[in-house]
């Protein structure tokens, strides 16, 4: 990559944005990180950014996706998309520091073999047409450079780069505050049991109250502690149902990109939510005497068992070599494809705009 002026970086923290960061730092570029918090604890050390912008979009996060899935009842695949819904509201806010700061780039650290660089590629398509993505992991000058875990690691460590990824926690972990992923490493192999360090969110009764199918208060039926706010109502319930694991699912799914992948999701709050929620439908659309909803009144009990510590099958569809986080460059053309109608559109919408 040559020197391409500012580029607003798109910066978590991690391994891979860290990486990003150096290495885009020495083909010349001025560096702008942007780091939009969403609820995720971990802190950073940020390496030398010609400008920082730390943005707190946690209650647009809460107010403007989380609400509007859970009116929408959105599911995929068992898990609630607690990767998903997060990245737009992060590019939303990149799109306005670009503008702000007259940059030409922008850039993110997904992998090529993953569903974010979807996400935060396609945004672009609403940006002027002459800021660039820099998706640096479908790029051949980088991939060559970086083609494994390992590369990375003996990289961060001359550039005083912190290493999350250790012997001890072999994954990639990606957290918010509606939900905690694990995926990568040793889960790539559908053989292996989710370690114990897989779980971070995951003891009372409470009661939710909902308007026009968002939640707007909470109240802890023990104590009478009530919360009403929603970043406030949402973390509460993140505490709670985390105690006991609520929410917590490992799961093979679809990519949209047309691979399978080995998740482990832990969505307590965004999970009590979404129940309650159908509970609320099923009253709402005549179904209170219906077997399913007796089952829900009547459910109780304690469960405590390890029934299947893996998963593996010789007939089965999911290709470990095939979804690893190496060799991501295959991704690049089907992303620019399925980014193509957007990008038409609105060239439509801004000539209408413009009139």
């Amino acid at each position: 990559v040559s020197s391409r002026g500012s580029v607003v970086l798109a910066y978590s923290g991690s391994l891979d944005t860290s990486c990003i960061f150096v290495w885009l730092k020495e083909q010349g570029n001025d560096i702008i990180a942007y780091l939009g918090n969403i609820g995720q604890k971990e802190d950073f050390k940020e390496p030398g950014a010609k400008k920082v912008f730390i943005e707190d979009v946690s209650r647009e996060f809460v107010e403007e996706f989380i609400w509007l899935a859970i009116q929408s009842s959105t599911l995929y695949e068992d898990h609630l998309l607690g990767s998903s819904l997060p990245r737009p509201c992060i590019a939303r806010k990149q799109v306005e520091i670009t503008q702000q700061e007259g940059a030409k780039c922008v850039s993110h650290g997904t992998t090529g073999k993953g569903n974010d660089q979807a996400r935060f590629s396609s945004p672009a398509t609403r940006w002027p047409p002459q800021i660039k993505v820099i998706a640096t992991w479908c790029m051949f000058e980088f991939y060559n450079r970086f083609k494994c875990l390992n590369n990375l690691m003996e990289y961060a460590k001359p550039h005083g780069i912190p290493i999350p990824v250790t012997p001890k926690n072999p994954w990639s972990m990606d957290e918010n505050l509606m939900h905690i992923s694990y995926e990568a490493g040793i889960l790539e192999s559908p053989k292996n049991q989710a370690p114990p360090g897989c779980s971070t969110k995951t003891q009372d009764p409470a009661k939710i109250e909902f308007t026009k199918g968002v939640p707007v208060k909470v109240t802890n039926i023990k104590d009478g502690t009530i919360h009403q706010t929603s970043l406030e109502l949402f973390m509460y319930l993140n505490e709670v149902a985390g105690k006991h694991r609520v929410g917590s699912i490992d799961i093979m799914d679809n990519r949209f990109i047309g691979m399978r992948s080995r998740g482990i999701y832990e969505t307590p709050a965004d999970t009590i939510l979404y129940h309650a929620h159908l509970d609320i439908e099923l009253v709402y659309t005549g179904f209170w005497h219906s077997p399913e909803c007796e089952c829900v009144h009547h459910l109780e009990g304690q469960v405590q068992l390890s029934v299947l510590k893996g998963q593996d099958s010789p007939l089965s569809l999911y290709n470990e070599e095939l979804v690893n986080m190496n060799e991501p460059i295959d991704a690049t053309g089907f992303i620019n494809i399925n980014s193509l109608r957007l990008k038409e559109y609105h060239r439509v919408q801004n000539k209408v705009t413009a009139k």
